[in-house]
Formats: C-alpha cells, structure tokens, sequence
C-alpha cells in the first residue's frame, strides 16, 4: 500500500470519529498500529528528519501534550507547514511519545481540529490493543460478592514470600466485556519471584464464578489506568506488612524481662 493511498485511508477514518463512535476510533486506533497503513507525516519544530536535534511539535490541549502530525503529503500540504517533518509508522511514533506522557494529534489543521489520540491509547498502540483495554474506562470497586475466592487468593498470596500487597477493581471498557482486576503488589521482579506470583493465581482463579473474567496487572507499571486509580482509591484486601504489624510481638529483652535464650 503506498504512503498516499494509506494517508487518504487514514483521513478517511477521521471523518468517523465522533463523539461516542468508539468502534471508530478503535478501527483509527488499528489503522495506526498497522505499518502497511499508519504511516503519519510528524512536524518538527526543530532539525531535520534523522537528525540528532530533530523534535516534535508540541499542542497543550486540556492540560495534555499531544505532538502535532498530518495523515498525508496532502494534508501538508493543506496544513501550511513550511518546516521539517518526519514520516514514520505509527506504531514507530507511538513507543517513542507514550513514555512521556504524550499524546499524538492528526490533522489539526483540518476543519474541526483533527483528532487527539492521548498517550494511554498511543500505550495501547505500542504494548498491543488486544492486550489493553478500549478507553474511556469506567473503574470502580467490585460490587460482586465472591468472598471464597478473595479469602483463597489472600491465603495463597500470604504463603507466596514474593507479594506485598493485593488490591481489586472493576473495569467496565468503552467496548467489550467488564472485568475483574487483581492489583500485584510484588517486592522484586525476579523471574522466580513472577513465576511463583504466577502459580499463586492459578492456584486461586478455581474459586472464581464461571463466566466471570478476571484479569491481572503489575502495581509498578506506572502508565496503567487501572494501576493509577487503584493506587489512588483501592486499599489493599491483602497486605503481608500490615498483617505482620498486626501479630502479637514477643517482648523484647530488657528490664523486667529475662533475656530470650537465658539459663539458670
């Protein structure tokens, strides 16, 4: 598929994108994460394509950075840049702004403004959109009562030495199935400590409801919606450290007390 023909397919796309057309803007979304069909023209505010000082145009939108690109040779030409710019996949341009926090906007030039694809969906661009959920979510505590699975998770998690903490939410996607999430909270990231966290939920989904899908994330990705709303709104339904906090404690030796190992 040629640049031109992927850009018009592209400009195509945006013209579906309206308010609460979420199935539009998934098929925008897949378009860029296509390499055959996401190719975008990147502005550059500073240096050439290639070069060591090249850097993206930068829109502030809500209190949000997007970089500012065209979908064609057309639309840039429509749009009136008259500096650099950079062509490159989609998917390319997405690894690279998502860690920052940013966002990408398509042919803001165009009548109506184009459209913004904010970072977390440029996330779900770079890590895979089958992998992640279709935003805006919907995030909340769980209102379903399965407390023998809560209570075998929590007995499982005390006896696996490599998680902290558990936590819970419910996730209701733009598009798609709700779901339960299980927050791990693990204190290091040895493959023998993921694999043993692992073990641990298989051992425990046999307590869960057919039919009920429950998923789970690391609690140190810190580009994760739901890692973010649970850390901000979710106490913890399993802590290892509380619950150590919370046992009784010999008394230390000291006046009025023997030393621990003495002898008469």
């Amino acid at each position: 598929m040629s640049a031109s023909h992927s850009g018009s397919d592209l400009a195509q796309m945006l013209r579906q994108v309206t308010p609460g057309r979420y199935d539009a803007y998934e098929a925008l979304l897949r378009a860029l994460a296509t390499p055959s069909s996401g190719q975008v023209w990147m502005l550059l505010w500073h240096g050439q394509a290639g070069s060591p000082d090249a850097q993206y145009g930068d829109m502030e939108v809500d209190g949000f950075h997007y970089a500012p690109c065209v979908t064609s040779a057309q639309e840039l030409s429509a749009s009136g840049w008259n500096r650099s710019y950079e062509v490159i996949d989609g998917l390319d341009v997405a690894r690279t702004l998502y860690p920052d926090h940013y966002g990408l906007w398509l042919n803001p030039h165009a009548p109506g403004g184009g459209v913004g694809i904010p970072w977390l969906d440029l996330r779900r661009i770079a890590t895979g959109l089958d992998r992640q959920p279709a935003g805006p979510l919907r995030l909340s505590e769980p209102a379903i009562e399965i407390p023998q699975f809560y209570a075998l998770l929590a007995q499982n998690a005390h006896r696996t030495p490599a998680l902290r903490s558990l936590r819970r939410a419910w996730v209701q996607p733009a598009l798609g199935a709700p779901y339960l999430v299980v927050g791990l909270d693990v204190y290091d990231t040895s493959p023998a400590a993921v694999d043993s966290v692992r073990a641990m939920m298989q051992q425990s989904v046999g307590a869960v409801p057919e039919g009920l899908p429950v998923s789970t994330v690391a609690m140190t990705d810190d580009h994760d919606p739901v890692v973010m709303w649970m850390r901000a709104n979710a106490r913890p339904f399993y802590d290892r450290d509380a619950h150590a906090a919370a046992q009784p404690q010999a008394p230390a030796a000291g006046y009025g007390y023997p030393p621990a190992h003495s002898s008469y």
